[in-house]
């Protein structure tokens, strides 16, 4: 039978021919690779998914995810602050951050043997400066200030947003763009890149004093820790760039004259008058979802700079304010829209590769299992499915998928779910890694003795 609902992610295309052999995997992902080589048995990357029911973590190497199953009794963990067991500092490792993994290999299973979360850098006290007596001097500027600011981040990371003020130099093209620093080698000069562990910042303060410049710091806690503090800045090119052509999910907020803003706004602009802030943050978009935010006002004046602190203010990262505002934004003729501008502020993040929608799994569960068109793959716990399992729903735990893929029928859809999702995007992954045509469900499933549902 044909699917009742088409599934996003297509069909494995056909293996290649033997002549044409597929190219190795990176084992690195390649801003792990500007400061590290990797060696054999080894992955570096971000950490993902911990997965602790599974004994497996998922770890992000630039959009491939590698599944690692793990011994919590032989797991080895070192973390900056030490963990009282493995599984303990498995859960210290945040989502996102740099690990390095040791593993071997058996009949498809990578089983990881150690784990090392990259540590904060070390420097001198008189190398760094600290984010209160960077905002003093961002807010004097560079003129009165008498600083050279440098984001050493690669060019993608510094369009998402920077440090007002800031210059890109990234760090792997560093010995290419020495022009970009101040003739007189006693200025001070002050990097950052991406917070406590990154080395693209102190790589440029070693090649900065390498060239003469005695004044150098590196503010260490970088753009993580200002988004907490202050606003960042992009440009009109790099809104357009690392948003709009890539279609990520953004809130546009135009804090100009509702009768200025309506002669012309940036498509999907919500109006945002900074004397009613209040009103608009009572209906705002969870800070918990990290909602990119750009504020644009006629030029990137104080009107745009009040709304983004408040916003700042409410617990929001990731706020900018668009560099030249909407003048900027026309003068580069970029796309405007005319009439009335939104009056409420919604945010629906990019779903995870390989995701269904709590909507489109419903509407498949409650049909009868002969109409669906696609499996139920239950990858919980035998202590987790004898409280109740959707009707028709085929149960593999998790661990067990790889060992039972003969299990599932051939030429059919699989939804995975477990309970909170965790579990069903490892069984995704691995479907996809042998061929299927796999979707999972991302979110907290509780299913009762009758087969009924509820979907958080």
């Amino acid at each position: 039978m044909r699917p009742l609902l088409p599934l996003a992610c297509a069909a494995l295309l056909a293996a290649p021919l033997a002549a044409d052999a597929p190219a190795p995997k990176a084992a690195s992902a390649k801003l792990c690779t500007t400061c590290h080589t990797t060696a054999a048995d080894n992955f570096r990357g971000h950490f993902d998914n911990l997965a602790p029911k599974a004994h497996s973590f998922q770890l992000k190497i630039d959009e491939r995810v590698e599944i690692l199953r793990y011994d919590a009794a032989t797991l080895k963990v070192v973390t900056p602050e030490p963990a009282a067991n493995a599984e303990a500092g498995l859960k210290s490792i945040a989502k996102g951050h740099e690990v390095r993994v040791q593993y071997v290999e058996k009949d498809g299973v990578k089983t990881a043997v150690a784990v090392f979360a990259k540590p904060p850098v070390k420097l001198a006290a008189n190398e760094t400066i600290a984010v209160d007596e960077l905002q003093k001097l961002v807010a004097m500027g560079p003129e009165k200030g008498k600083y050279f600011l440098f984001d050493s981040r690669p060019s993608p990371r510094f369009m998402e947003g920077a440090i007002p003020t800031a210059v890109n130099l990234p760090f792997p093209a560093f010995d290419k763009n020495v022009d970009k620093l101040p003739a007189d080698k006693g200025a001070l000069v002050i990097f950052y890149c991406s917070g406590k562990t990154c080395n693209m910042s102190p790589g440029s303060l070693a090649k900065a004093k390498k060239l003469g410049y005695t004044n150098a710091k590196v503010f260490v806690e970088g753009m993580p820790a200002w988004t907490k503090k202050a606003h960042g800045v992009l440009s009109p090119a790099s809104m357009k760039a690392a948003y709009l052509d890539t279609q990520t999910p953004l809130v546009i907020l135009d804090a100009r004259p509702a009768a200025e803003a309506a002669k012309g706004f940036i498509k999907g602009s919500v109006a945002a008058d900074p004397a009613k802030m209040a009103d608009l943050l009572k209906a705002f978009p969870s800070a918990k979802l990290k909602p990119p935010v750009v504020v644009v006002d006629r030029t990137g004046g104080e009107a745009a700079k009040a709304v983004a602190m408040d916003l700042v203010k409410a617990g929001y990262v990731g706020v900018n304010v668009l560099t030249g505002g909407f003048q900027a934004w026309q003068a580069a003729a970029l796309p405007v829209e005319t009439g009335t501008l939104a009056a409420k502020a919604t945010f629906v993040p990019k779903p995870r590769p390989g995701s269904i929608s709590p909507s489109e799994f419903t509407k498949v569960a409650e049909l009868a299992p002969a109409q669906r068109g696609a499996v139920i793959l239950d990858v919980r716990n035998p202590d987790e499915t004898k409280n109740g399992v959707i009707k028709g729903a085929l149960t593999i735990p998790e661990p067990q998928l790889l060992a039972r893929l003969s299990e599932l029928p051939k030429g059919q859809p699989v939804i995975c779910h477990c309970s909170t999702g965790l579990r069903a995007e490892l069984a995704y992954h691995l479907l996809k890694e042998k061929g299927f045509e796999a979707r999972f469900l991302p979110t907290e499933i509780t299913i009762i003795d009758s087969g009924e549902f509820t979907i958080d």
